[in-house]
């Protein structure tokens, strides 16, 4: 990781002052509209009044990823939050054009996530992400930004770090998540780039697009709550996993041929190789095609939609090259952490149909092959 750029002062936003010990919301211009308005993106800031680090949690730089966006309000409403220590930058909604249309991309129909650092003489999608780094990243000393799966998808919740940086390894573990995923991340993602402007920042992915699922919500907190603990941010002690792995591929399974699929596994899901994972029906119910695990992994994510053409993505399964992945043990008993993973296997499983797979399945009649 580089070192840090030139850092701006957390309790200075323009014209507003924020002392230690105050919390205030603040408004940074990002761009005009087409009458020349200011278009602002709100945040909310948090000063203990004693000195210690300065972390950001940012959500929605996807404009339709709404789950962040629900944790951050939460984290902003909750009563017993309080900081003992450093300070807190939440950003409920980075891509606030892309949040105001619906749409993942901005108006120029560009990417944000893939803008990073930017420039503020570049186009739309640049710009805004120089405005980010600048008045964002810059101000930080680590940072947190979450993210869903894509439109029509769903994820098992995620925790996504270059575990080659130690640093950055280090606020990953810190979360508190079942599954890690090496890597620094797209080019362009806010996380890569500001990992490499000396400030470590790992990305959770959880749920799907549009909605604000209170299991996720849950998790993210649970998550942001172990790191600023961690860090001595905040009096409590941190809630970890019984177990943690570090997969280090991860594939997507696709449709061999067009149908209406029967899945037999769910997000969270571990599963064996060659176990069958969806079968391909026609559409009065007969049996086209069986598609199994390529690996012993776990279901990372997977489409919500059963009607699919060939080549469309079916499953996300995340495991180990040298196929030790090893089994994710969720410990029994009380433990909140174990409770809570459990609740959102069971909601997130709540978005498809599972049924059992059944290996001894009627042949098709000549006619019906012709169908």
């Amino acid at each position: 990781m580089a070192p840090r750029a030139q850092r701006l002062d957390v309790g200075v936003w323009g014209k507003t002052r924020i002392a230690p010990g105050e919390r205030k919301n603040v408004e940074i211009v990002i761009s005009e509209s087409y009458s020349g308005a200011n278009i602002k993106i709100p945040i909310h800031v948090r000063r203990a009044a004693r000195p210690g680090p300065t972390g950001f949690v940012t959500a929605a730089v996807h404009g339709d990823e709404l789950n962040g966006t629900g944790a951050i309000r939460r984290l902003i409403l909750e009563a017993d939050f309080e900081l003992t220590a450093g300070s807190l930058i939440l950003v409920p909604v980075v891509n606030i054009l892309g949040f105001e249309r619906h749409s993942r991309y901005l108006p120029d129909r560009r990417d944000l996530n893939r803008s990073f650092p930017g420039s503020p003489s570049g186009s739309l999608a640049s710009r805004l992400a120089s405005v980010i780094t600048r008045e964002i990243i810059r101000r930080s000393d680590f940072g947190i930004d979450l993210h869903t799966a894509a439109i029509r998808r769903t994820n098992f919740p995620n925790v996504r770090a270059d575990m080659g940086d130690e640093t950055v390894a280090e606020l990953a573990r810190s979360f508190g998540a079942e599954l890690i995923l090496q890597g620094q991340g797209p080019r362009g993602s806010l996380r890569r780039s500001a990992c490499k402007a000396g400030v470590p920042t790992i990305i959770l992915e959880a749920g799907e697009v549009w909605k604000v699922e209170p299991s996720v919500v849950d998790y993210a907190i649970r998550g942001i709550r172990n790191v600023l603990a961690h860090r001595g941010m905040i009096d409590q002690t941190p809630e970890m996993p019984a177990h943690s792995t570090v997969p280090d591929k991860t594939t997507w399974v696709r449709a061999p041929r067009g149908g209406f699929l029967r899945f037999h596994v769910a997000p969270g899901d571990l599963v064996e190789k060659s176990q069958p994972i969806a079968t391909a029906t026609s559409l009065v119910g007969r049996d086209q095609e069986v598609i199994e695990s390529p690996a012993s992994g776990i279901i990372l994510g997977m489409t919500t939609i059963p009607a699919v053409a060939p080549g469309d993505p079916i499953v996300h399964i995340a495991y180990r090259k040298d196929g030790t992945m090893g089994r994710i043990e969720r410990a029994a008993g009380t433990e909140t952490a174990d409770d809570l993973l459990d609740r959102i296997r069971a909601d997130l499983a709540a978005k498809v149909m599972v049924w059992p797979y059944e290996a001894e399945a009627a042949p098709l009649t000549d006619q019906e092959q012709a169908i």
